[in-house]
């Protein structure tokens, strides 16, 4: 009997003050699913829309050089591919379980699988596509002037180099940090309760 009443000294003495309720932890999951699902429709909508400019732009405007037309076409198949490629993810996102922690840690995980799989690969084919689709883009419209193809390639080639060296560490970094910061106290929660 005293083992018993130990027990329930022991179980009444551990604090829980850190410990989220059920109802905070249903608010992370679904906070953490609408944050992304807004962000995937974000990018989706603005895709699509930036696709159909450029693609309006090679339609209507008449231009006279393959570059250009080249260029426009690489840019809408790197909107296209960012878009297609969000859709797919959407899936996920819909059918995901909010109700079930060890659940919601395995599509963490798999959320991160996603997110290194689309620094590595993803990211660098549609920067890649986009860039090389821009530089050609533009270079009808400053093929008559030699002195701002060089203030204009300069410009793109800063900027390329910022997105590409700055911002992509940044952001990879930030989302890691946020998918981490989220595993880490589902973790937390499910380690107590072992």
């Amino acid at each position: 009997m005293n083992n018993l009443d130990d027990m329930k000294s022991l179980w009444r003495s551990v604090t829980t003050d850190k410990l989220p309720t059920s109802e905070d932890m249903l608010k992370l999951i679904r906070k953490f699913r609408r944050e992304k699902l807004l962000n995937k429709w974000l990018v989706i909508v603005s895709c699509l829309l930036l696709a159909c400019i450029v693609a309006a732009a090679l339609v209507i405007a008449p231009f006279k050089m393959a570059t250009t037309y080249a260029g426009g076409i690489l840019v809408v198949i790197a909107m296209l591919f960012l878009a297609f490629n969000n859709i797919r993810s959407l899936k996920r996102f819909y059918h995901m379980d909010d109700h079930d922690n060890l659940k919601f840690l395995e599509f963490l995980s798999k959320t991160r699988e996603n997110q290194i799989r689309y620094y590595k690969r993803t990211m660098v084919l549609i920067l890649s596509l986009s860039a090389s689709g821009w530089i050609l883009y533009v270079y009808e419209l400053i093929y008559h002037y030699p002195i701002w193809s060089i203030i204009i390639y300069f410009i793109m080639s800063v900027y390329l180099a910022i997105m590409w060296f700055v911002v992509r560490p940044r952001s990879f970094k930030r989302d890691q940090e946020k998918l981490n910061a989220t595993r880490e106290r589902v973790e937390s929660i499910l380690n107590q309760l072992k």
